[in-house]
């Protein structure tokens, strides 16, 4: 199991408080409301144009700053994990993945928890790196190992479920546009631009109605793997009824892959492999993030 981290001296940042982008936003939204009632009582018209153009640019600021506390987060996430702080490490790659998804954070995400014994949660976080980049080769390697020891199973896909994890989800959509484009423009516009239809014409039309009836499928199968998810918690009780001390029917594995069916309050009904029942909302995470 691979357990390097990025080097941090490689990734450059500017110092700032984790705060500070939320304290920006609120003066930016402030410096906009006192230009708002100036205009609204007639006067100060410069003013408020003044106040929301400034606005604005503290508002772009505030932005830019998103993505360095994001590397502030992921920055103190590998040096808690160098330091055998592995909780804190893994709060922070949290926190850097809540304010910018991705592979890589999911992949730090899933070491920090695996070396402090959670399992359910290091495969779930090492899901979501695949669900974002299937290409990830860590995030592969690390599930393998981590279902070698734990003796779990991968999830049973459908055909059009595989056949979605071929690539991100953003690219099946954009596959699917830009096909449905080609083939639509290849019938419509040579009569539209007074030529007659080719051979290469109805090749590429053929050709890109194939492409969008593929990558329908794959789209498909994206949507149809939103409901999967992956158990937390050691033991977690599978209920037979939604309530707090409603009768236990069996309990789960941490990683042990299940299908969302439906919410109420604070508890999901899941289906695993052979049987279906009630799970708190905390023992279970869904790959595709609420």
């Amino acid at each position: 199991m691979r357990t390097d981290l990025p080097n941090e001296a490689a990734r450059q940042r500017r110092p700032t408080s984790k705060k500070m982008s939320a304290a920006i936003v609120r003066i930016a939204v402030l410096i906009f409301e006192v230009g708002r009632r100036c205009r609204a009582a007639s006067f100060g018209g410069n003013i408020a144009k003044i106040a929301v153009l400034i606005s604005l640019a503290v508002l772009a600021f505030s932005l830019a700053n998103v993505r360095t506390a994001t590397n502030d987060w992921f920055a103190d996430g590998v040096a808690e994990y160098r330091t055998g702080q592995f909780a804190d490490a893994a709060e922070a790659f949290e926190n850097a993945a809540v304010v910018r998804p991705a592979a890589g954070t999911f992949v730090n995400l899933g070491l920090a928890e695996w070396q402090r014994g959670h399992a359910g949660p290091a495969i779930l976080s090492w899901e979501r790196a695949r669900w974002i980049d299937p290409f990830d080769k860590s995030a592969r390697e690390n599930l393998n190992f981590a279902r070698q020891v734990t003796q779990l199973d991968e999830p049973q896909l459908k055909w059009f479920e595989t056949l979605s994890i071929w690539l991100p989800p953003a690219a099946w959509l954009w596959l699917a546009g830009a096909s449905l484009w080609l083939a639509v423009g290849m019938i419509l516009l040579p009569p539209v631009v007074r030529r007659q239809k080719a051979g290469w014409h109805q090749s590429l039309a053929a050709c890109g109605l194939c492409v969008f009836l593929f990558s329908l499928a794959a789209n498909w199968g994206v949507v149809s793997r939103t409901n999967l998810g992956f158990v937390l918690e050691n033991n977690a009780p599978l209920l037979l009824t939604p309530t707090r001390d409603g009768e236990m029917i069996s309990t789960l594995t941490p990683g042990e892959s299940a299908r969302e069916i439906r919410t109420l309050g604070d508890f999901y009904l899941i289906r695993t492999e052979s049987q279906t029942g009630w799970v708190k909302r905390e023992q279970f995470g869904l790959v595709s993030r609420e």
